[in-house]
């Protein structure tokens, strides 16, 4: 059973199987950012929003002399971490249900790590003031989130469909659920929480989709915020009206693929005193 620390964040209801099978530009982003890393192979790692876990499994299996833990505030995904990676196949791993505001870790990490997960918190100084009370001195992390300017194309689309008549019954009072920092005013942040910042930078890319089934299986995985707001029996034609919009100002390319272009935030910093 994974341990269970609560917290305040606003929980959506994810289908970790269906994450699992449908994250697999964000599985790419991570492996380019855990190679940066350099990792010697004796660290202790927090993952942040550690999601289904093979990301954290991936860097448990390169540090066999240290540990990973994984952090998600969804229950299905650590249910499906732990399950997927049993401590006895993985000594060295471990998965914690727990809210990315209010880590209760003290000096047990050399790094932090996370991938597309952090945009989802609002309020960013109680993560940053909590990432570097888990920190050993000289510890570091390294971050990848949505940033300013991400995915703008299909929250346009979004903000269009929430206004039309048969969606806009659904989206009274919604507030939008993300927050995508620019490079000064999160080195900003990193500072007031303790943190000597290395890099801080805006850096465009671009996601694949296999085909409209694809993508529709994107949006269906992870823009919970809105699609939860549509009943359940309404909520496939409310994302096939997405990928219908979307698809006809991006059209699919030649070898069959939707492009969605996105705005990442990385992040490099360490902890010093």
């Amino acid at each position: 059973m994974p341990m269970i620390i609560k917290g305040s964040m606003k929980k959506y209801n994810w289908n970790a199987k269906d994450y699992a099978k449908n994250s697999k530009p964000q599985q790419q982003w991570a492996r380019e950012l855990i190679a940066k890393l350099n990792l010697k192979g004796t660290e202790d790692i927090l993952d942040l929003g550690c999601g289904d876990g093979k990301i954290t499994a991936e860097m448990a299996r390169d540090v066999p002399c240290g540990s990973a833990v994984g952090v998600d505030n969804s229950i299905s995904m650590i249910k499906l971490a732990s399950e997927r990676y049993p401590i006895d196949e993985y000594p060295n791993l471990a998965f914690i249900l727990m809210d990315a505001s209010r880590l209760s870790f003290i000096e047990l990490f050399d790094v932090a790590f996370s991938n597309a997960a952090l945009h989802w918190v609002k309020n960013q100084k109680p993560l940053l003031n909590g990432l570097h009370r888990s920190l050993k001195l000289g510890g570091k992390i390294l971050l990848q989130m949505g940033g300013k300017g991400n995915a703008e194309q299909i929250l346009s689309l979004l903000e269009k469909l929430q206004s039309k008549k048969e969606w806009r019954p659904y989206f009274r009072g919604f507030e939008f659920p993300y927050r995508f920092f620019g490079a000064e005013e999160y080195t900003q942040l990193l500072k007031e929480a303790g943190f000597d910042v290395h890099r801080v930078e805006l850096i465009p890319k671009d996601m694949e989709h296999e085909g409209q089934s694809g993508f529709e299986a994107w949006i269906r995985t992870v823009w919970h915020p809105y699609t939860e707001r549509v009943p359940e029996e309404k909520r496939d034609m409310f994302i096939r009206a997405l990928s219908k919009e979307y698809i006809n100002q991006v059209p699919v390319d030649s070898t069959g693929k939707v492009h969605v272009a996105m705005v990442r935030l990385e992040v490099e910093a360490g902890k010093h005193s």
